[in-house]
């Protein structure tokens, strides 16, 4: 399993609500977190999926992401 980390705009509870559904949808992802107390809302994603696919499924929840 690979480790991924992004920068987000995911930055309070009803962010993270909103993209859950999304992310835990996605079978590839083993466990994701969100670290808005970062200033970089640092999203971290464990599993079997490619920076690409995360990067998409964040921007189709309606979130932006950049590799960290």
């Amino acid at each position: 399993m690979k480790k991924h980390h992004f920068n987000t705009n995911i930055n309070r509870g009803s962010c993270i609500r909103a993209v859950t559904p999304t992310l835990n949808g996605e079978k590839a992802i083993a466990s994701w977190q969100v670290d808005t107390a970062n200033p970089n809302k640092v999203l971290t994603v464990t599993g079997d999926v490619t920076e690409e696919q995360v990067l998409a499924l964040v921007e189709d929840a309606g979130f932006k992401a950049q590799k960290a």
